[in-house]
């Protein structure tokens, strides 16, 4: 949903429940994105509330899609190893 400054100055307390409810309002300035308003849903784990606010975390309301786990070779070359490797 997109919103003027103007008209999210008049209604905030409006656009911030939408936000929180899970609608991410981006806010526009003579009809350029400007910023983008994104709520931190109340039952989030507390240690996740903090990165969400910042940006750095972000979740679609989908459920995770999950990659097969990998077999490791118990003879193989170690992490640390390959880190030490690549450090040039």
């Amino acid at each position: 949903m997109q919103v003027a400054v103007r008209d999210l100055k008049a209604q905030l307390s409006r656009f911030l429940s939408l936000a929180q409810a899970g609608e991410s309002i981006e806010v526009t300035s003579h009809n350029r994105l400007i910023a983008r308003i994104v709520g931190v849903p109340t039952e989030t784990a507390e240690e996740l509330r903090e990165p969400i606010a910042q940006g750095a975390l972000s979740w679609s309301k989908r459920k995770p899609e999950l990659q097969p786990p990998l077999e490791l070779a118990a003879n193989g070359t170690p992490v640390s190893q390959m880190v030490l490797e690549n450090r040039d």
